[in-house]
């Protein structure tokens, strides 16, 4: 779309592809691939700063994106669209993407707005009084927020299948999952709406929605972004940045919103690094699983991609006792479940899982919740033992390709669904454990069309060198230009 004119920006924004019209299909087509179907938001932005499109016809054309997406997707919990369009007439903004619409993820507050964790106990609630950090740091680096994108319940799931909602729906597969939490961004990002949209990540949440639909997602290093306690470091897991379609977009996001804290400043990454790269291969979960076939697949495409690259591609394991730490992780969840509970004080307005997470922290001993943060704090520390020999970790994001809508849904018994955490989440938790970097590079289509991603991590504070590697990977294999079935023209 050429983003010239309004005529022409509304034109093409309001179309929607013709696979979108259909019904759900039971297998996606091979993507379709043009030259560049959308821009990204730094371009975006670089047309408006030269005059070529006002950002109120910017705004009118996500809008007109999103209400033609939305009724296929599902992306979308609460539209700003008119407080939006009137900051975007009103002008103003400055930044690096000054002009750019923006989704906000529904458990961030964005002031006036509703924040409905993804939940049935929120629908009573008054608006948000106040951005949060995050949004406050977005907005100021030029971008116009026009809504909020649909979560599971309080991000503890890694699908979007929220019971007090209708499920996000993957625009590559309308039957399978977009991942989570971040799941109504990358919908939203994947299918054309936006060209990138806020997400966070506790346990995976950038990286897995990314994984899932075709989309580059960093998580950066713990205090990057928004300062955090020292004092509660391996609890306090969730990092906030975003899902986007190009490297240099989420580059430059997480140059424009860089704490000054602790860690040496990054800045603005703007390209690959002429550096040959130590890269560890990890393909067994933490709890020794191997992955999918598809998956193992997209594996050893992208080892073999970063040793034709010149890097040094050769075996690694896991620094951990990773049947331990999955045990210590989910205790963690549990514990913020069991908060969750107390606060609400109406178990029935909240999904079975989290309730059941909650019981199942109340019936273990003292004995086995005694000692989770400390082990979790050695796992931290022995984190960092990995690169001595490594530059980078190299290992899948999930354990298969994105699963059918409803197999990690809320209400699935308990125990079944716990397998199936176990199984389908091994290798992100991590990361955001150890406070570390790491991403999802959409390297891989299966047979069938569905994205699998490359997960690529580094050492604590080190985001430099993974923005280098993507650059890299993305000139090697670039992805901007496949289209999902559902999608805007």
């Amino acid at each position: 779309m050429s983003f010239i004119t309004r005529r022409g920006l509304l034109s093409a924004s309001a179309a929607v592809s013709v696979t979108a019209c259909a019904s759900a299909p039971t297998t996606t087509p091979a993507p379709s691939v043009s030259a560049r179907w959308t821009p990204d938001a730094t371009e975006i932005a670089s047309r408006i700063r030269r005059g070529e499109v006002t950002a109120a016809e910017v705004m009118e054309g996500a809008i007109a994106r999103a209400e033609a997406m939305q009724p296929k997707l599902n992306f979308l919990v609460t539209p700003d669209f008119d407080r939006a369009l009137a900051a975007a007439r009103r002008g103003g903004q400055t930044g690096p993407f000054a002009g750019v619409p923006f989704l906000v993820k529904d458990l961030n507050d964005v002031a006036g707005l509703p924040t409905r964790n993804g939940s049935r106990y929120t629908a009573t609630l008054p608006p948000a009084t106040a951005n949060d950090a995050f949004v406050a740091r977005a907005l100021a680096a030029g971008l116009i927020e026009f809504g909020k994108s649909a979560t599971p319940e309080h991000g503890f799931l890694p699908t979007t299948e929220p019971l007090a909602f209708a499920p996000t729906r993957n625009p590559w597969n309308l039957n399978r999952s977009t991942g989570g939490s971040s799941g109504g961004s990358a919908a939203a990002v994947a299918s054309g709406v936006v060209p990138m949209a806020h997400a966070n990540d506790g346990g995976g949440s950038i990286r897995i929605p990314a994984s899932n639909c075709g989309l580059f997602g960093l998580k950066p290093s713990r205090g990057r972004i928004v300062q955090k306690d020292p004092a509660v470091a391996v609890t306090d897991l969730g990092v906030e940045l975003a899902v986007t379609r190009s490297v240099r977009d989420s580059a430059a996001l997480f140059a424009a919103t860089e704490n000054a804290g602790p860690l040496a400043p990054v800045g603005f990454v703007t390209g690959p690094s002429t550096r040959r790269l130590r890269v560890g291969l990890l393909r067994e979960t933490g709890v020794g699983r191997q992955p999918d076939a598809q998956v193992s697949a997209s594996l050893d495409s992208a080892a073999a991609l970063m040793a034709e690259l010149g890097h040094s591609v050769r075996p690694a394991a896991w620094p951990i006792d990773g049947t331990r730490f999955a045990q210590d992780f989910l205790t963690l969840w549990s514990m913020g479940a069991a908060d969750l509970v107390k606060q609400v004080g109406h178990p029935e307005l909240l999904e079975p899982f989290t309730v059941e997470m909650a019981r199942s922290l109340a019936r273990l001993p003292a004995s086995a919740t005694n000692g989770v943060v400390e082990r979790l704090q050695e796992v931290a520390r022995r984190y960092d033992t990995w690169f001595a020999d490594f530059d980078v970790i190299l290992s899948p994001v999930l354990a298969h390709p994105p699963v059918e809508l409803g197999y990690l849904r809320g209400d699935v018994p308990f125990e079944e669904l716990s397998e199936r955490l176990t199984d389908y989440v091994g290798y992100t938790p991590l990361h955001n454990v150890a406070g570390a970097p790491a991403m999802s590079v959409p390297l891989w289509w299966t047979p069938d069309g569905l994205p699998v991603g490359s997960h690529c991590a580094a050492r604590v504070g080190n985001e430099r060198t993974l923005y280098e590697l993507a650059y890299e990977l993305e000139r090697a294999r670039p992805w901007a230009s496949r289209r999902p079935p559902v999608s805007v023209l």
